[in-house]
């Protein structure tokens, strides 16, 4: 037997102020000009300009209790076609980018191609040749088995090869500008760089050997071993091959004349030091002047004098009134973008004040997200998206928000101090090492506890990598 219930649920949900806000702040500034253009575009309740007295809004006021009871759905409004939220770097929009026209150079394909006719081929050569280059990747490679490429021609164009055929033709290919395509893997790629140096001199022929012969002990700097197989007695020979081999391109791909988009940084603040006084100003791309039509709110003072009853004149000022909204809740949430922003950047100017008056990164103190967060009053998440896509411009350069984010390490005094400190202190130690016996990640945890720091052996191994800094071994030189 069924029975009817009722339940009673509390949910939190987003409102749609509040949807607005959160998509506008994590917009940096050169972005915030076209979300801008894009709801003036969709919005035509919205109009560039400073905004007028309150008195616009006064007619609004005046019917909005006789027509709540008709007011339409905000989340059927929030999805409509008029709505206009969608917008760049959302990550829930499925719109394509829109990007500017740019010039374009010829490729690195199209490069291969047009040497691909010097060579003079036939028709049935010339369809290999083709398959080959298309098989080439971006940096240079060509990466998938002969085989599987017979089998391609076979299937899509019926055309019958071996892989005997296909490796003479690709001999030809890796004849091609730049040096090194059409190889098959990095050994490959610098012995074809090397065949093209002077075989008369000595240098070259070591270096060809040593990839030839001894590539993995190449690829694992033991040096020691190369000599002996080599037999080369003179570390100073050595030395030099060794240096021919390292200038080599180890993505010949990369040379070609290749389409890039210059992107520039626009920073979101500007701090200024007056006589040791820090003063911050938000840039004025992030305060367009906005404000609500006039036009439109005529139109609902219209209503009021007119005929309540009419069905069309209903839904013409339902439309109208979700524009005005809407108009009205982006130009609050554009205010409150400035405000929150604002009060970030000078809550992490405040902590990090020894920092910003002089620049010096041993003056930077641990601070976390959640310092901020608690400063000015607001959610870890809110101080996160304001950090990771907006950047401040000092006397001494412009950096990112996140850049100011850094874990406490202990001293031996029982201080913290911040973790890039002592990156530099690492890198410091490795730059100062005897290349030929490189410090091992224990030696450089010794080190650094030589120097006050507490810090594990692992510590160190991560921030070695996040340096970009590589293990011992292959820090080696001759």
């Amino acid at each position: 037997m069924q029975k009817l219930t009722l339940t009673q649920t509390l949910q939190q949900k987003l409102s749609p102020q509040q949807i607005q806000f959160i998509k506008l702040l994590q917009v940096p500034t050169a972005e915030l000009e076209t979300r801008v253009e894009e709801e003036l575009e969709t919005n035509p309740a919205l109009e560039e300009g400073k905004a007028e007295e309150d008195k616009e809004y006064e007619a609004e006021e005046e019917f909005e209790e006789e027509f709540e009871r008709d007011e339409p759905n905000l989340e059927e409004y929030l999805h409509d076609d008029y709505s206009g939220y969608k917008m760049q770097g959302d990550g829930g929009s499925d719109e394509e980018d829109k990007e500017l026209p740019i010039s374009v150079g010829s490729t690195l394909h199209e490069q291969l191609v047009q040497q691909l006719g010097y060579l003079k081929l036939d028709e049935r050569q010339t369809l290999l040749g083709k398959q080959l280059l298309g098989s080439i990747d971006s940096d240079g490679y060509i990466r998938r088995e002969l085989g599987a490429i017979v089998n391609d021609l076979a299937f899509s164009i019926g055309m019958e090869t071996d892989e005997e055929e296909l490796e003479n033709l690709l001999f030809k290919i890796q004849n091609f500008d730049p040096p090194g395509i059409g190889a098959r893997n990095l050994q490959e790629c610098l012995l074809l760089q090397l065949e093209r140096r002077d075989p008369e001199d000595e240098i070259n022929r070591i270096a060809y050997d040593v990839i030839d012969y001894c590539f993995n002990e190449f690829s694992k700097k033991h040096y020691d071993k190369i000599a002996k197989r080599l037999h080369i007695e003179d570390e100073t020979v050595l030395r030099d091959a060794i240096s021919v081999i390292t200038k080599l391109n180890p993505k010949p791909g990369g040379t070609g004349e290749e389409v890039v988009k210059t992107q520039y940084l626009i920073p979101d603040f500007l701090l200024a030091n007056n006589n040791g006084k820090l003063e911050l100003t938000l840039n004025s791309r992030n305060a367009p002047e906005l404000r609500v039509s006039r036009s439109y709110s005529e139109m609902l003072n219209a209503y009021d004098k007119s005929n309540k009853k009419d069905k069309k004149l209903k839904e013409t000022v339902s439309f109208i009134k979700q524009k005005l909204d809407s108009a009205k809740w982006f130009i609050d949430a554009i205010k409150q973008r400035q405000q929150t922003l604002l009060n970030t950047m000078q809550s992490i100017i405040d902590f990090q004040y020894e920092y910003f008056l002089e620049g010096d990164e041993s003056k930077l103190r641990p601070m976390i997200l959640k310092d901020i967060a608690d400063r000015i009053g607001m959610d870890i998440s809110t101080v996160s998206r304001v950090a990771n896509s907006k950047s401040i411009q000092t006397e001494f350069g412009i950096f990112p928000l996140k850049y100011f984010f850094s874990e406490g390490i202990a001293t031996e005094s029982g201080e913290d101090v911040s973790s890039r400190e002592v990156k530099n202190k690492l890198k410091e130690i490795i730059d100062g090492e005897d290349k030929k016996k490189p410090f091992s990640d224990d030696k450089l945890e010794k080190l650094l506890k030589g120097h006050g720091y507490n810090i594990a052996r692992r510590t160190v191994a991560k921030y070695r990598e996040q340096l970009q800094i590589p293990v011992a071994r292959l820090r080696k030189e001759l």
